[in-house]
């Protein structure tokens, strides 16, 4: 009798682990899209290199209009890539569209773009020193960079600016999928001149993935690009092989 109920008691054991680990794996299986951010206040530098969860600085968010803005705050695009970004721009009767390859080595970016005439207009920038030359030329037109970044080189957003806007501007944020990229998405609301916008960033590589530009519901710019390549890239140098200036 006392080896019977043992037995049962095993058993029993037994299905309680089962029912517990099936409801652990349907909790697995059903979690929706998430990254890990530190909790608001605990700073910006805080990431998941820099504190371990069991600290308390790390939680595990949702992407809302309310949070997103903290999840942009914490990605950091990378050091070095290379990738080739689409720009589609509409008006009324017409469209354009060109493609610029970018490569981005620390703080220097070059860009490489075909113009309508034919020619190849290069560019390099570490956002205060530009230098401009076309085709194979060695001429090179060297200029403070101003307020044109690495960014406007590209003509891409610049995505960061959404931490400046006021969260009641945000419409719409969440995670989506797009070219096989887990994204945030991020939409604004129209601004007094009947501009809306909507980014799509790279949760892995913190990269501006796609993003467009609406007038009045109209799109008006689209651009579109992979995420980036981080292979072992060439160093970046002059037209006629010259060091970039240090940094």
């Amino acid at each position: 009798m006392y080896k019977r109920n043992l037995n049962w008691i095993t058993w029993g054991f037994v299905a309680l682990a089962v029912v517990i680990v099936a409801l652990m794996l349907s909790r697995s299986l059903h979690r929706s899209a998430h990254i890990t951010l530190p909790e608001p206040g605990s700073g910006p530098d805080v990431s998941e290199n820099s504190a371990g969860a069991s600290d308390g600085l790390l939680t595990l968010v949702e992407i809302t209009p309310e949070t997103v803005q903290l999840a942009i705050a914490s990605l950091e695009r990378p050091e070095r890539y290379s990738r080739t970004v689409t720009v589609e721009q509409f008006w009324k009767g017409g469209s354009g569209r060109y493609d610029t390859t970018v490569t981005v080595s620390g703080a220097w970016s070059r860009t490489d773009r075909a113009m309508p005439d034919g020619q190849v207009r290069h560019s390099l920038t570490n956002g205060q020193e530009t230098y401009i030359w076309y085709n194979q030329e060695e001429a090179v037109y060297a200029a403070p960079a101003g307020g044109i970044s690495a960014d406007d080189e590209q003509s891409i957003p610049t995505y960061e600016d959404i931490l400046d806007l006021p969260p009641e501007s945000i419409t719409e944020a969440d995670y989506r999928l797009l070219l096989n990229v887990s994204c945030i998405y991020v939409e604004t609301a129209e601004d007094p001149a009947g501009y809306a916008l909507r980014y799509w960033v790279s949760v892995d590589s913190g990269l501006l993935v796609a993003a467009e530009k609406l007038l009045n519901g109209e799109t008006v710019y689209r651009m579109g690009a992979p995420d980036g390549e981080q292979a072992d890239l060439p160093a970046l140098t002059l037209p006629d092989g010259s060091p970039l200036p240090e940094d």
